[in-house]
């Protein structure tokens, strides 16, 4: 198929900024794109060539939406998957397949699906309501320590808890959820693996996470990660086995624990571009935003070796700031050596929403690590 300057069209299920910085490879290639988002002002808006405005949760409106396009794809899971099977039925193709999403979608179904092939990770706990949990700890089923997950609609730290005592329970959604083992770990990896339908595969350099203690988001993202080769080669492997067990197509960000003993444990995945892979249209010879195309049309995939290290440091909202946004002293770090800041275009900001990131590269990677605390110390994301 000819997707270049033709009347293909590929569709796009979510316009946050997942979405927009995969718009940079679309508009590169001339490919036609239609993004479906709720919001009248999503990031994505500006960059597509058909937007419609809508809830990515409703059958009607995701399936209707689909039956536009040739190829739909998504840079958020949660998306209405009952349209996704029809739509697949009736000739859509859909990558990755509402089959994988059914299953990442839910964090219950994904552990088990952990464990159904044989991939390390975490011990954990399946809940039907919250309630429960506090009757396996008065039964002497479940320790302190642990960390409590909602099944479903979990994002950038959200419907994440770690829970000490019986009063940190008070408060959680009723719903479905998971509680998992509080590992004891190194650092938190992440390894990027790209498959497309012919089957070819290539996996990003091993990241290494660095999270902010109260948001449980991102700060910085370290490529190559700072561990040994031995580990680097094992969290690859692990990797491209959790790949091969979905046998998914585009990219699917497999984030994992390094412990004290430097065994690997999957923590989650995500079938889309991932924050741990920003870096990447900086750092890589190809972005990942890039990378998921090349994967959903089928086309060759691209080199995935980094150019130079990179760090990646998130903009969030600064707390106590809610309102129209302004983003203090982006002109100095600007000024900064190897430093490139992307905006996502969210008018309104809040504590901690992501308002953007920024890429900091160096041939040293001690030397980005530096500029990139300086880079979090002098920009501010406030309200005007």
């Amino acid at each position: 198929m000819n997707y270049f300057s033709s009347d293909f069209k590929l569709g796009i299920l979510g316009g946050g900024q997942l979405g927009k910085m995969m718009l940079y490879a679309t508009r590169k290639f001339d490919i036609q794109t239609y993004v479906l988002d709720p919001s009248e002002e999503a990031p994505s808006k500006m960059a597509c060539n058909a937007f419609t405005k809508g809830d990515l949760m409703d059958f009607e409106t995701v399936y209707n939406f689909g039956k536009q396009v040739d190829i739909l794809t998504f840079e958020i899971e949660n998306v209405n998957v009952d349209a996704l099977e029809k739509l697949e039925t009736e000739g859509i193709k859909v990558f990755p397949s509402s089959k994988n999403l059914r299953v990442i979608q839910n964090k219950a179904k994904q552990k088990l699906f952990y464990l159904d092939n044989n991939i390390p990770t975490s011990e954990f706990s399946r809940f039907a309501y919250a309630s429960e949990i506090e009757d396996a700890v008065l039964n002497g089923g479940l320790e302190f320590p642990f960390v409590w997950k909602s099944a479903q609609f979990g994002y950038d730290g959200n419907g994440v808890k770690v829970v000490r005592s019986l009063d940190d329970l008070k408060g959680l959604p009723k719903d479905e959820c998971i509680t998992e083992a509080l590992i004891d770990f190194k650092n938190e990896l992440a390894v990027i693996v790209a498959r497309n339908p012919d089957g070819d595969i290539k996996t990003y350099p091993v990241v290494e996470m660095e999270f902010h203690p109260e948001a449980n988001q991102v700060e910085y993202v370290i490529c190559p990660a700072r561990i040994s080769k031995e580990v680097a080669t094992k969290a690859q492997e692990i990797a491209l086995k959790v790949s091969k067990a979905f046998n998914h197509v585009g990219l699917l960000a497999v984030e994992m624990f390094q412990t004290k003993n430097d065994e690997i444990l999957i923590n989650e995945v995500a079938p889309r571009p991932h924050n741990s892979g920003h870096q990447t249209i900086e750092a890589s010879y190809t972005s990942q935003f890039e990378q998921h195309i090349r994967a959903i049309l089928n086309l060759p995939l691209g080199k995935t070796e980094s150019k130079v290290g990179g760090i990646m440091v998130n903009l969030v909202g600064a707390e106590g700031y809610t309102g129209d946004v302004l983003y203090k002293n982006i002109a100095d770090i600007m000024n900064m050596e190897g430093v490139t800041p992307h905006i996502y275009g969210k008018k309104q900001t809040r504590p901690f929403r992501k308002m953007g990131h920024v890429t900091i590269v160096n041939e040293d990677l001690n030397t980005a690590r530096k500029i990139a605390e300086e880079v979090k110390k002098t920009i501010k994301v406030i309200a005007k």
